[in-house]
């Protein structure tokens, strides 16, 4: 069961957000009956690349003999979090 505050895998890619599958985020919110996330995913310096909200069939955990690589953001995100389904995206600004 993932929770709070658990690393996850994303699963699918996210081009309105520059995330590609593989990447690796953080979760900072469980949504009731645990079918939704909402992920931070971050650069390496720290800062907030993305914030996310993703179906549970959208992400995985890590695994035990996975290691982190790093790439280039594919481009600069405005401060919004996003709900990303496999029909459509839900806008809801911070």
């Amino acid at each position: 069961m993932i929770k709070e505050h658990d690393r996850i895998v994303l699963a699918i890619d996210v081009p309105s957000e520059g995330l590609v599958a593989g990447d690796v985020g953080t979760i900072v919110h469980v949504y009731r009956d645990d079918q939704a996330y909402e992920v931070e995913f971050t650069t390496l310096e720290g800062k907030t690349a993305a914030v996310v909200t993703l179906e549970v069939s959208q992400v995985r955990p890590v695994g035990k003999r996975e290691i982190t690589h790093a790439r280039e953001l594919a481009r600069d995100n405005p401060k919004t979090s996003r709900h990303v389904s496999d029909r459509n995206l839900v806008y809801r600004y911070r």
